[in-house]
């Protein structure tokens, strides 16, 4: 698995690269537990990047106070993503 995010002013942005069946139903249970402890609410989707190979967006819009960082960290500690691009 690996990670990448992407912010602006009032936009941040975590894709989550994995591969196989197994480490998409990790990925995906881990975001969904871990989303649903927060007001704040963010998009996600997810598309294929090769044949054995998806990626998980999760995009908070309008996040004036930044509350998507510690949310993403969160995510990402739990799923052992020591790094992000």
């Amino acid at each position: 698995m690996d990670a990448q995010y992407r912010g602006e002013e009032r936009y941040s942005k975590l894709s989550i690269a994995y591969h196989g069946k197994e480490e998409g139903k990790l990925v995906c249970s881990t975001v969904d537990r871990i989303v649903a402890k927060y007001k704040i609410k963010p998009e996600t989707y997810t598309c294929n990047i090769s044949d054995a190979k998806e990626v998980l967006v999760i995009e908070y819009h309008d996040d004036l106070d930044r509350e998507a960082g510690p949310i993403f960290e969160e995510i990402m500690k739990e799923l052992n993503i020591v790094g992000c691009d």
